[in-house]
């Protein structure tokens, strides 16, 4: 009777905690998008107070290398808390949508090389390669949930963290006439490119002063561009924070007021 009483126990426990874990995501239905024959795995929240009637903004979430899978849930865990409180969607009400990368793609198309001697990371993004086919994906996602009459199409946003900060910007910079507004977090794209984009899409560009994997210049070098062309930018960088600057940026009061600010 002691072992079942444990057991039962153990049981409930364990009940709790799946139940909790549902609650969690909850606000994040399971989705996916296939065009000729791929497939962009993707999970999306409605506003909260959804009214049919009415268009919403929309914000587009990617993540970074970690978060990779084709579970469809990984992609949440950075993010998916801070978009998903309740008191942020009472305030903003938006569609918001997480899409996966599967294993080994990337937002943007780029080259990783690591140099052995200074032990760093350094990262170039050819300006004439095509989009990743995850990438284009998305693109095509974007224009069919846009055409569904349900999106405020002069508020879309879009931001992410690390290689999904990459992705913000490769996106921005090819695709200006899409979003109101973007807030790339420890990301880089090129530079040279930055015209694309400014004047056309305010960004918030977030950084580590410390980061280690993606260094802090590639956001700097953003920031430099962006100023002599006279674009509107906001530049954050978090001395001695490493590469989960994005801790930093779901406290960081404001974000979600500069965004909805911002229209076509």
């Amino acid at each position: 009777m002691r072992y079942l009483n444990i057991l039962c126990c153990l049981l409930l426990s364990v009940f709790a905690i799946q139940t909790q874990a549902q609650k969690a995501d909850s606000p994040f239905s399971y989705e996916s998008y296939t065009r000729n024959g791929d497939t962009l795995r993707y999970r999306m929240m409605k506003p909260l107070h959804h009214d049919i009637h009415k268009k919403y903004p929309l914000i587009i979430f990617l993540h970074g290398v970690g978060e990779r899978g084709n579970d469809n849930k990984a992609q949440l865990k950075h993010g998916g808390s801070w978009l998903g409180n309740d008191s942020l969607r009472e305030a903003f009400p938006a569609y918001v949508i997480f899409p996966q990368l599967p294993v080994p793609e990337t937002w943007a198309p780029m080259k990783v090389t690591y140099d052995s001697t200074t032990k760093k990371y350094a990262f170039d993004f050819p300006p004439d390669a095509p989009p990743t086919k995850p990438t284009a994906l998305l693109k095509s996602l974007i224009d069919s949930l846009n055409a569904t009459g349900n999106i405020d199409t002069k508020r879309v946003y879009i931001g992410g963290l690390s290689l999904g900060g990459m992705g913000t910007f490769y996106m921005i910079t090819h695709y200006p006439q899409l979003f109101a507004a973007a807030f790339p977090i420890c990301g880089g794209g090129d530079v040279n490119a930055a015209g694309n984009f400014a004047g056309k899409v305010p960004v918030w560009i977030f950084h580590g002063g410390a980061d280690p994997i993606v260094p802090v210049t590639a956001s700097r070098a953003y920031a430099e561009k962006l100023k002599s062309l006279g674009a509107e930018y906001k530049y954050t960088e978090y001395a001695g924070v490493e590469h989960n600057s994005w801790d930093k940026v779901f406290v960081q009061p404001g974000v979600l007021e500069w965004l909805f600010k911002h229209k076509k």
